[in-house]
């Protein structure tokens, strides 16, 4: 069974399932922000290459904190997406758990 929707202070809808991308989309909309603008980058390490990502939104480029391996792309993406909610809620005086509730 899925968890029941929590609600934003702008009345929008937002699923505790969702990813932190779509959180950060739905918090630059809500903001009437430019839309986030993600870039891989990779590191090549021994005979291996590491990735990460990197997120520009209002301004700002926030790294993901950690490197992951190739078939793991989307968690680098959103590992720089849930710096970037965090930045911006901090940024707009605003707590996440307004958002998105507590889970």
């Amino acid at each position: 069974m899925a968890p029941s929707p929590t609600y934003s202070s702008s009345g929008s809808t937002i699923s505790s399932l969702c990813s932190w991308q779509e959180r950060l989309e739905e918090f630059c909309r809500d903001s009437q922000l430019m839309p986030p603008v993600f870039q891989i980058v990779s590191d090549r390490r021994g005979g291996r290459t590491a990735w990460s990502s990197r997120v520009t939104v209002h301004g700002q480029t926030l790294a993901a904190r950690f490197w992951y391996d190739g078939k793991n792309l989307n968690n680098a993406r959103e590992d720089a997406a849930e710096r970037a909610v965090n930045w911006l809620a901090t940024a707009t005086g605003q707590s996440s758990n307004q958002f998105w509730g507590s889970w």
